[in-house]
């Protein structure tokens, strides 16, 4: 028997399956069991346990990643300090360079920080919320088409994937970014009931103001939401253009005022804009984080440069995603995901086509968050550039809104054969999945991998003669595939939470090894066997763990851990002392080497002796240091709580500032002393280039260093005998 499907703009009624011959009337006391408006009386207490589950999960354990990444860390401060460096983001309070990111992610954090203090809680905390928010929006547009409990397995499913149990717990872009993604499906859902051009608009200033957190990212799901509002829209096509266009402006408002600012603003009474080579945000936002991500020729970049690409940040293809480390990230379910979009779209269509294309907003839902879900993951599995593991965050909404959706529709239409195998083959499909994730990371809940394995394949041969058997047995089914389906991702989530992560590059779960996930696959530098903290039962896994124990040097934890998994390192470039991988080796502490500089991706440990020099008459000076490299400058600075320059931005390849801006600097008594690199300028896996390089040869051949515990330092105040 076919179930008829409403139609386009009417709400998608809960309703009773096809009826068994041992299956109770499920509509028997419903309206007992509704409140006044109409809601199920379960659902608001679950809905708020649901949020409350999601916060806990995120900000359980939070201050162990003490400043996290320091390199956004940083900016964070200067902003807390100067409304000139909240303004554009820069690095520091003096204002020399900006990260290379517009500031929009970064304002949230800002404001926390001047209003409660420097610390990791005040950093952290905003992400974790935006999680939370994350859940709310996206349970909020999966209810109004599906029903509660598709709602509630949507936002389980999304707060339970692991890279999003790390990335809101961590202080890059991508949270941010992530929420204004499934805002912006939300409000296209929202426009598409009715065609209602307000709902439109907000999407277009969602987009606009993703790209202030992101650049171009937030744009990779424009085209098929403006095609499928285009096409499907309840009005007449005139209007559906009309509307467009204002959404689009709506973008280019909210999204374009803060560029328009930057470019109009004199370059000489501005920070220089990071991670572009020609002081432009426009050449930053088409160059290295823009086009270059797409065919790997990223000028600046570590691994940038046409002799990378294709292979420099990994491998690509259609199993990208599902490969090495990246699938423990996020594709625990995107097969499900996969399979529930075909089973959704075949189910809602079959009612035939409306005059104006779409005859339910079932269907639309399922062509808005599929659309989203292949057009990211299609880019993300064959960009060039740049790829780090917990860009997939940016699926996560995605992915679940699919599984709840698809879920609901399969199991109102259980009675029929096709359905009802379907679910169930998904369902066997998520366990064997989970069960080959989670032999990826050697001695990992060897337990945990059958139990799954077991419950789902016993639950999936259940399913399809369940209802026969009496609704008891039903819902038991549905309950052991529903726990086997979420076991992995939530033993991989608790792993996550129970540790610190720091620097530029950080995973989710245990240490995969072999993972291609990142450039080159899984490499191991010195001392690669990174140390990671756990829950009892949780091991972290391999060698390399994602993340190490402790927080950065001078953080709420005193301690510093690794950068991630000594991954993220185009092929050729390996971590030294001091950096991911080589920072978190064979101590048995996740402590890096004492002294010295940090490295690329990751700030280094800064010493007592070494704080003080930089605390000393620091308010006579518009920086207390100059380092090469963000991350090296970051750690001094979060250390001491004066402004460090950072020379030559995140890679040390900007060319801020030249040598002779340096040496105006110098001359003008604006900095104090400059932190010499371990190793030499623009070293494998040390930060450098040609600006850096000659600024570092004229101070050692000017000043004279003076050892601060370890650490290089040159008092730029005073030139050495016979120099000026």
């Amino acid at each position: 028997m076919t179930t008829a499907h409403p139609p386009f703009g009417a709400p998608f009624p809960e309703r009773a399956p096809t009826p068994a011959p041992a299956d109770p009337d499920p509509a028997a006391g419903a309206a007992a069991r509704r409140t006044a408006a109409g809601r199920p009386r379960w659902e608001r207490p679950a809905y708020a346990g649901l949020l409350l589950a999601t916060a806990v999960l995120l900000l359980w354990n939070l201050g162990a990643s003490g400043y996290a990444n320091s390199f956004y860390s940083a900016a964070v401060q200067a902003g807390s300090e100067s409304w000139k460096a909240f303004f554009f983001g820069s690095s520091d309070a003096g204002n020399s360079i900006t990260v290379d990111k517009p500031p929009a992610a970064l304002w949230p954090m800002m404001l926390s920080v001047r209003a409660f203090g420097l610390g990791s809680w005040q950093i952290l905390v905003p992400q974790a919320l935006m999680g939370v928010a994350t859940t709310a929006v996206l349970y909020a547009a999966v209810r109004r088409q599906f029903g509660p409990a598709a709602a509630l397995l949507s936002g389980a499913a999304f707060a339970l994937t692991p890279v999003a149990a790390l990335m809101f717990r961590f202080n890059n872009p991508d949270a941010l970014l992530t929420l204004l993604l499934t805002v912006t499906v939300y409000c296209v859902l929202r426009a598409l009931d009715g065609a209602r051009t307000g709902w439109l608009v907000a999407a277009g200033a969602a987009v606009g103001l993703g790209f202030l957190a992101k650049t171009l990212q937030a744009f990779v799901i424009l085209p098929p939401l403006a095609l499928l509002y285009a096409v499907c829209a309840p009005t007449r096509l005139r209007r559906r253009l009309g509307q467009l266009l204002l959404a689009g402006a709506a973008m280019v408002v909210t999204g374009g005022w803060w560029v328009a600012v930057v470019e109009l603003w004199p370059a000489s009474s501005r920070p220089y804009i990071g991670g572009s080579q020609h002081n432009s945000f426009l050449e930053l936002t088409f160059g290295y984080n823009g086009l270059g991500r797409l065919n790997g020729n990223e000028t600046g970049s570590v691994g940038g440069g046409p002799g990378l690409r294709g292979g420099g940040w990994g491998e690509t293809g259609v199993d990208r995603l599902f490969s090495g480390t990246v699938g423990g990230q996020i594709s625990w379910l995107l097969p499900a995901a996969l399979v529930l979009l075909v089973a959704g779209l075949v189910v809602t269509w079959r009612a035939g086509r409306a005059a104006d294309c779409l005859q339910s907003m079932a269907r639309a839902a399922f062509l808005a968050w599929g659309g989203c879900l292949l057009i990211t993951a299609v880019v993300f599995s064959w960009m060039q550039g740049i790829f780090h593991e917990y860009y997939t965050v940016a699926l996560a909404p995605f992915v679940a809104a699919l599984v709840g959706m698809g879920v609901a529709v399969l199991w109102e239409e259980r009675g029929g054969a096709a359905a009802a195998l379907t679910l169930s083959g998904t369902l066997a499909l998520t366990a064997v999945w989970s069960f080959v994730l989670l032999g990826r990371s050697s001695g990992y809940l060897p337990w945990l991998r059958w139990t799954v394995l077991a419950a789902g394949l016993l639950a999936a041969a259940v399913l399809p003669f369940a209802s026969r058997r009496g609704r008891g047995v039903l819902l038991g089914a549905a309950a052991l595939g529903l726990g086997a389906a979420l076991a992995g991702p939530f033993a991989y989530c608790l792993t996550t939470i129970s540790a610190g992560h720091t620097g530029s590059i950080v995973t989710a779960g245990p240490a995969v090894a072999g993972g291609r996930g990142g450039p080159g696959g899984m490499r191991f530098g010195p001392g690669g066997e990174g140390v990671r903290g756990g829950l009892p039962g949780l091991p972290g896994g391999g060698p390399g763990g994602g993340a190490a124990q402790g927080a950065p040097q001078g953080g709420p934890q005193g301690g510093r851990g690794g950068a991630g998994a000594a991954q993220g390192f185009p092929q050729g470039a390996w971590p030294g002392p001091g950096q991911a991988g080589g920072a978190a080796g064979r101590s048995g502490t996740g402590r890096g080497a004492r002294g010295g500089a940090g490295g690329l991706l990751d700030g280094p440990r800064v010493s007592a002796g070494a704080k003080a020099a930089l605390r000393a008459d620091a308010d006579r000076y518009t920086w207390a240091a100059a380092a090469i490299g963000s991350q090296n400058a970051a750690g001094y600075q979060l250390a001491s709580g004066r402004p460090v320059m950072p020379i030559g931005g995140f890679n040390g390849s900007d060319p801020s500032p030249t040598l002779e801006q340096f040496k105006a600097y110098v001359k003008a008594g604006k900095i104090h002393w400059f932190i010499a690199q371990g190793g030499r300028p623009g070293a494998q896996g040390r930060p450098g280039g040609s600006a850096g390089t000659a600024v570092e040869s004229w101070v050692k051949a000017t000043f004279k260093e003076v050892t601060a515990d370890g650490a290089g330092f040159y008092d730029l105040t005073a030139p050495s005998a016979g120099t000026s």
